[in-house]
């Protein structure tokens, strides 16, 4: 009898999944809390065919050449800037992740961030339970308009996308957005979306909302350059990936209110965040949570489980990265 492929949970997961996976293969999991060092993924990844991997683990060309029986990474979310794509395909290793299921989720989570930065929310709670609420004004916490304010929207994927129609459907905003390529008519239409170029975008939306992969073009594309362009009564939303806001020059603007507020779901070098964030009171701040429901997070793990068991057990992978490496 062939003996069973052995895969590696990199993060603790539903125990669902587990199960799911242990019908199929010899199963290494993670104890919950744990992260494993790079050397030490490289030990855990040794006679492993798979890997499910959170979005924190890197996967570049000296771990491949360190791990030669691994054959599939699969990513639970749907970025994947840890996955270095060419040396993968370069060693014959497939990536997949996790698209689609997450998408409604997160934009509702990207609105929610959106109008707690331009209502104060977080910053007036902190002053209620510090004891400071003495007495009613008039403007206490006035924050900005989010309901007829222009939204603008850097990325116009899928997640982008269902932003747009919130914006434009409910709250009656006029979207403005930009993107590497300009949507068909159609889907522009769906979203009530206008294509502008970045610097009219920078200067017309009065909340900006970033949704655009991360990657050696976008690092750093709201930097202290951009954000001299931005209005000084607009919001920055960042629910995209850290390294696309420089978050030093993001913090040096909120503190002289350049800009007028910033919510940020993500940050260069999480979980550490950028000590001069943690001091200015005009940000909202939350631990990379976007698509965190109970059941979006379980069907982002789930559809990592059946891109393993797809592709190891049925040779048919869901969401494949680089399908190339299944023609080899």
């Amino acid at each position: 009898m062939n003996q069973r492929p052995s895969i590696l949970i990199a993060r603790a997961v539903f125990p669902d999944v587990v199960d799911k996976l242990q019908q199929h293969f010899e199963v290494e999991t993670t104890p919950a809390g744990v992260v494993w060092s790079p050397a030490e993924l490289v030990q855990r990844l040794q006679g492993k065919a798979g890997v499910l991997t959170t979005g924190g683990e890197r996967i570049d060309a000296a771990l491949l050449a360190a791990c030669p029986q691994l054959k599939i990474v699969a990513n639970l979310a749907v970025g994947y800037n840890n996955f270095d794509l060419p040396a993968m395909t370069a060693a014959g290793v497939l990536g997949t992740n996790a698209p689609d299921v997450l998408t409604e989720t997160t934009a509702d989570f990207g609105f929610a961030l959106l109008m707690a930065t331009a209502r104060r929310v977080t910053e007036s709670e902190r002053f209620l339970r510090a004891g400071q609420w003495k007495e009613w004004s008039l403007d206490l916490f006035a924050g900005a308009e989010v309901h007829g304010s222009t939204l603008g929207i850097l990325g116009m994927g899928r997640i982008g996308q269902a932003i747009a129609r919130r914006a434009a459907h409910g709250f009656g905003m006029p979207v403005i957005y930009h993107n590497r390529s300009k949507l068909s008519p159609e889907r522009e239409a769906a979203c009530k979306a206008t294509y502008v170029d970045k610097a009219e975008l920078l200067q017309r939306a009065d909340h900006l909302l970033l949704v655009l992969p991360y990657s050696a073009a976008s690092h750093h594309a709201i930097g202290a350059a951009e954000l001299a362009q931005m209005k000084p009564t607009a919001t920055l939303i960042n629910i995209a990936r850290g390294g696309i806001v420089d978050d030093a020059a993001l913090a040096a603007a909120l503190r002289e209110r350049r800009i007028a507020a910033a919510g940020l779901d993500v940050f260069e070098g999480e979980p550490s965040v950028h000590p001069d964030l943690l001091t200015v009171p005009n940000v909202v701040l939350t631990p990379h949570i976007a698509s965190a429901t109970l059941a979006t997070r379980s069907a982002m793990a789930h559809l990592a489980a059946d891109n393993l068991i797809g592709f190891l057990v049925e040779g048919r992978p869901v969401t494949p990265l680089n399908p190339v490496v299944l023609a080899g």
